[in-house]
C-alpha cells in the first residue's frame, strides 16, 4: 500500500483555510496539501464556507452519521475530533486537545505529543508540523526589541498574568498577539500595564512580523499543553521559548532552544539573558522537526496500518489520572 495512491477524507467540524487563530485548521489544511503533493486524492468534509485549491470539499454536517457523508471510494477516513458513531471504512482519530477523566477515547487514536500519549496510556503520537512557505521572510540577524505572548488571551490557563509579571520583573516590553488590553469574553478584565502591547487575533504578516524580531515567546501556561503551536511558529523565526514545565513543553523545548520554569523570578532572571541563545538553531530545529511533510508521512504510516485492519493502541486510551488530581502551580 506504500506506494498506492490513496483517497482519504479528512474530517473537521471548523472551516477552513484558518487565517488567524485556529491551529487545528492549519494542521489539517497542511496534510491535505503534503497529502496531495504525495500523489494521493483528498477530500475534506469541513465546516460550511470552507474552499480548498488542491482538493475536494464537502459540508460537514455534525447531525447525520459520517458514515452517511463519505463520499464513494474512500480508503481511509482520518477524524480530528472522536466520532460519536461506528465507522465502516478505515479510520484514524487525531486528538488535538485534553479529554477529560472518563471520557470516550477510540482505540485508533493518535496524539499530539509523546507527553499527550503518555497521559493517556499511549505511545502513539505525531507531531504538528507547519508549512513553512507559509510563514515569510525571517531576519536571524536582525535587532529583537520585544518579547512576544501567543495564544488566546482569554483563556486562563494560557497565563497571559504570568507572562506581563515576567516581563514586568525582568523591565522587558511584551507584545500580546491573541487578545486585547479591554477583554469582556471572561468577564470585565483591564490590563493596565503600559509594557504591554496587544495587537488582538492577528494573522499573516501582523503575526509573523511581531515573532520575527522577538527575543522570545512567553509560554508559562498552566495547564498540559497538548503540543503548542505557538512553540514551533515562535522558533522558526529565531525565537527561544520561556515557559513553564508542564505537558509537551520540556519535549518540545531543549535546553538551547529556551527555558522551563514555574517560578517568575526564574523566567525574569532567564528572560535577560535571552541574546545567549542562537536564533539560527532555533529556526533550524523547527525547520528540521515541526515541518509539514514530516506530520504527514507519519500520519501516512498510520493510515496504512489502519487500511491493513490494525489497531493503533492495544487498548483504548484513557486518562489516567483521576480529575482534580493534577495541579499546576505558578510561583511568585
Amino acid at each position: 500500500m506504500g506506494t498506492e495512491q490513496m483517497h482519504i477524507v479528512i474530517v473537521y467540524p471548523g472551516k477552513i483555510p484558518v487565517y488567524k487563530y485556529g491551529g487545528t485548521g492549519r494542521d489539517i489544511w497542511y496534510e491535505g496539501q503534503e497529502l496531495t503533493g504525495m500523489g494521493h486524492r483528498v477530500t475534506y468534509l469541513t465546516g460550511a464556507g470552507s474552499h480548498s485549491p488542491f482538493a475536494d470539499v464537502k459540508v460537514y454536517n455534525p447531525v447525520v452519521p459520517v458514515q452517511d457523508q463519505l463520499p464513494d471510494g474512500v480508503d481511509v477516513v482520518h477524524f480530528h475530533f472522536t466520532p460519536r458513531e461506528p465507522v465502516k471504512v478505515p479510520y484514524m482519530v487525531t486528538i488535538h486537545g485534553n479529554p477529560g477523566f472518563g471520557e470516550e477515547i477510540d482505540i485508533n487514536t493518535v496524539f499530539v505529543s509523546k507527553d499527550h500519549a503518555r497521559r493517556y496510556g499511549s505511545e502513539m503520537f505525531v507531531y504538528n508540523g507547519m508549512d513553512w512557505d507559509d510563514y515569510g521572510a525571517v531576519d536571524l540577524n536582525g535587532r529583537r526589541t520585544h518579547f512576544h505572548f501567543l495564544g488566546n488571551a482569554a483563556w486562563r490557563v494560557k497565563n497571559l498574568r504570568g507572562a506581563i509579571q515576567v516581563t514586568r520583573m525582568a523591565r522587558e516590553q511584551l507584545v500580546v498577539l491573541g487578545g486585547n488590553r479591554l477583554n469582556f469574553r471572561m468577564g470585565f478584565r483591564f490590563t493596565p500595564d503600559r509594557h504591554v502591547r496587544f495587537k488582538g487575533f492577528v494573522g499573516g504578516e501582523k503575526k509573523f512580523g511581531a515573532m520575527r524580531y522577538s527575543k522570545g515567546l512567553l509560554f508559562p501556561v498552566l495547564w498540559e499543553e497538548p503540543m503548542g503551536l505557538a512553540i514551533i511558529e515562535s522558533l522558526y523565526f529565531g525565537a527561544p521559548v520561556f515557559g513553564t514545565p508542564y505537558g509537551s513543553l520540556p519535549e518540545l523545548v531543549p535546553a538551547d532552544a529556551g527555558f522551563l520554569s514555574n517560578s517568575a523570578s526564574s523566567l525574569a532572571e532567564a528572560i535577560t539573558q535571552a541574546d545567549h541563545y542562537n536564533p539560527t538553531w532555533c529556526h533550524q530545529y523547527a525547520t528540521d522537526c515541526f515541518n509539514a511533510r514530516v506530520m504527514t508521512e507519519n500520519y501516512v504510516k498510520l493510515f496504512e496500518k489502519v487500511i491493513r485492519g490494525e489497531k493503533l493502541n492495544p487498548v483504548i486510551p484513557s486518562r489516567l489520572l483521576p480529575p482534580d488530581k493534577d495541579r499546576f502551580p505558578w510561583y511568585d
